[in-house]
């Protein structure tokens, strides 16, 4: 919160409203489903409504942030009090993070003197910047989730076989997630075989594993709100020449990135590291996204690790390191760690064997 009022003053701006909930929740803790955060200068008040008034009080810091409980939905209560303290002539929001029919229920909801001019887009986001570099708590945290992920990814193995149904490896996958101890998956996840490995968010379906052809596994776990992400792909059966080729460059480039990753590397660098191994193994056109992205209280946080991204990576930032080819009809091939960024290195916190697994 000192950051934060220290970002408001250097940009001139006496008070900021805040909606977005992981926002919300890396600024105060709270993790219900319905809030609003009005920031002052000097003071600051969390809305939300009768179903949290115990775990507001057990989550929000009373000597920081006080909290009112009211029927008025949360958005438009902070936007009221906002335009009722002393010394605040505009109210500053995210518009990114901002529709168009919110926005103006807030403006309809102030006196018409204050409806054209006291809401303030933000030239820039102003919290999200603070949540890219984690600390050593957040850091913990995430390193613990990605660590849970690598021990489901080695509980799977023994479940994969052909004839049973991607829905029942990922029923298993996440099954066994809360057993570990996550609060829920960071994404639906993805477990495509066959053919189906071609396609890049291809979700688990009735399709049967086949015996012989790749499946991949891309998955990730909630913990105290902090996600995971990683992707491995294997092989039910003997690989083909062309698809173990297909395998060995896929690899490779994704050693190249993480290779690359280190504080100051530019993101789009990092991206052609891995890129570059593609196109002189000739698959470069079959790898038809990005590189990687940041990883947080969200599943995709900036930075973006993609084609001419000129973002510098920072110590404290985590982000995913996931090429992939994907041909039609045929197979696709992804992996993905998730790495911490370093001052001198990038540290993998998904230490699972990456080497072609056949089963």
């Amino acid at each position: 919160m000192g950051a934060l009022r220290r970002r408001l003053t250097r940009a001139g701006l006496p008070a900021l409203l805040v909606t977005h909930l992981p926002d919300i929740r890396y600024l105060s803790g709270f993790t219900g489903s319905s809030a609003a955060l009005a920031i002052t200068r000097r003071s600051a008040r969390l809305f939300t409504d009768g179903r949290y008034t115990t775990q507001a009080a057990e989550e929000v810091s009373a000597q920081l942030i006080q909290v009112e409980i009211g029927q008025t939905p949360p958005a438009i209560a902070a936007t009221q009090w906002l335009a009722a303290q002393s010394g605040v002539s505009l109210a500053a929001f995210d518009p990114a993070l901002t529709t168009v029919a919110d926005l103006a229920r807030w403006k309809a909801a102030l006196p018409a003197r204050l409806r054209r001019g006291f809401l303030s887009e933000l030239p820039a986001p102003i919290v999200g910047p603070l949540r890219l570099q984690k600390d050593e708590d957040e850091l913990a945290l995430i390193t613990e989730a990605a660590h849970r992920g690598c021990r489901l990814f080695d509980h799977i193995l023994g479940f994969l076989r052909p004839g049973i149904a991607e829905i029942e490896v990922a029923a298993e996958l996440e099954h066994q997630a809360r057993l570990l101890g996550a609060e829920a998956m960071s994404f639906e996840t993805i477990v495509a075989s066959g053919p189906r490995s071609a396609l890049p968010h291809g979700r688990a379906s009735k399709a049967l594993l086949p015996r012989r052809g790749f499946v991949t596994l891309d998955f990730g776990i909630i913990l105290e709100g902090y996600c995971s992400d990683m992707t491995r792909t294997v092989y039910l059966g003997r690989p083909r020449p062309d698809e173990r080729a297909a395998y060995e460059a896929v690899l490779e480039a994704q050693q190249a990135a993480v290779a690359a990753v280190t504080a100051g590397a530019v993101c789009g660098d990092v991206d052609e590291a891995a890129r570059s191994v593609l196109r002189k193994a000739g698959l470069a056109e079959a790898f038809s996204h990005s590189t990687g992205h940041g990883v947080g209280l969200e599943i995709h946080e900036p930075p973006r690790i993609g084609t001419g991204q000129k973002t510098r990576l920072q110590a404290g930032m985590v982000v995913t390191i996931e090429p992939g080819v994907y041909l039609a009809g045929k197979f696709g091939i992804r992996i993905e760690d998730m790495v911490a960024v370093t001052r001198s290195a990038a540290q993998v916190l998904t230490p699972a064997p990456k080497a072609l697994i056949e089963l």
